[in-house]
């Protein structure tokens, strides 16, 4: 085996006895303090520590405290403890495993049963990482699934419109960037995507008359064509475990001056993934093509979203979508999908 085991104790002889045991096995250091420690695990590898509780200057508790805050403030993978400890303490126990200990031996110890603590814990340690990476593998392929089945869904709902083919892959494409942009985690920049990508499936309970109908509509098909946000949410609701998308089909045609709908919500009321949608989705309806009109001239667009900033949206999501747009020299953005 190559396991790195370190042993942190003041006391020479248990330094010794415990490396003779086990160095013809794992790759043994012995260090005499917690601060040393401290030292040493910032520049090597440490499978496995064994730490004396009762130390001068910093005790275990103290050392492993330290050991837990800097992993976390580095983001490096908590390094199992094993504590050595002489007295038989329950608070000292309780102590120790509240701060992630995994087990305490007894001083002074039997060879053998160091040795076989030390093999157990190793071996679950394994089987343990083992089962994490499996999970991490299948839950990718779930979340490939996923993204798979809902852009299929999202081509499926954007083939209804003659004039819009791409639009839900697109406005889901300019969400993920504004989100990015903003600060979004690469986590919460896929969900936004997710969300996005379906943010018109109402649409799928709307006459294919309405929505392809040349020219404008009357009150009345515009009443329907309205409806689509809370038929969305509707049918979202039942993906129990995607709840998010339903963020995206109820709310991305709320303003942020409280005069949109279907709920009329106002401000930060409004989801902040909803808004950024919201702006999203008005440069791609300017930016496509319809049979009843050219296409919007690129300053033209530029006008109507900061004419709509504070107001229609966001002020902090259009700036961005404005700051995508002027770095768009080529007004090449639009209408541009992921394999293009």
């Amino acid at each position: 085996m190559n396991e790195k085991i370190v042993i942190v104790d003041d006391d020479a002889l248990i330094l010794r006895n415990a490396d003779n045991t086990l160095s013809d096995t794992y790759k043994v250091t012995c260090l005499k303090s917690g601060r040393m420690f401290l030292d040493y695990v910032k520049k090597n590898t440490v499978d496995m520590l064994l730490l004396d509780i009762r130390m001068p200057e910093m005790d275990g508790f103290a050392t492993l405290k330290a050991l837990r805050d800097w992993e976390k403030e580095t983001g490096k993978k908590a390094i199992p403890c094993i504590f050595l400890t002489a007295n038989e303490d329950s608070k000292s126990e309780t102590i120790g495993l509240s701060l992630g200990a995994m087990d305490f031996i007894r001083k002074p110890f039997e060879a053998e049963v160091l040795k076989l603590r030390m093999h157990n814990l190793l071996e679950l340690i394994k089987l343990q990482n083992d089962l994490h990476h499996e999970v991490e593998i299948k839950t990718a392929e779930l979340e490939s699934l996923s993204v798979h089945v809902v852009q299929t869904l999202a081509e499926a709902i954007d083939a209804k419109d003659n004039y819009t083919n791409g639009h839900s892959t697109r406005v889901a494409m300019y969400s993920k960037e504004i989100a990015k942009r903003y600060g979004y985690s690469p986590k919460h920049q896929e969900e936004i995507y997710m969300m996005a990508l379906l943010h018109d499936i109402g649409k799928i309970g709307i006459p294919d008359s309405i929505i392809n109908k040349p020219g404008r509509l009357t009150d009345e098909e515009y009443a329907t064509i309205k409806e689509h946000p809370v038929k969305g949410a509707k049918i979202l609701s039942a993906v129990t475990e995607m709840p998010g998308l339903v963020t995206g089909a109820r709310w991305h045609h709320e303003r942020y001056d409280g005069k949109g709908y279907p709920d009329g919500l106002k401000g930060d009321d409004i989801p902040e993934e909803a808004r950024i949608i919201a702006v999203a989705d008005a440069y791609d309806a300017m930016t496509s093509n319809r049979s009843y009109r050219e296409t919007i001239p690129r300053q033209h667009v530029i006008d109507e979203i900061s004419k709509g900033t504070g107001t229609q949206f966001d002020e902090r999501f259009a700036k961005i979508m404005l700051q995508m747009i002027e770095e768009d020299k080529d007004y090449a953005m639009r209408q541009r999908l992921p394999e293009e």
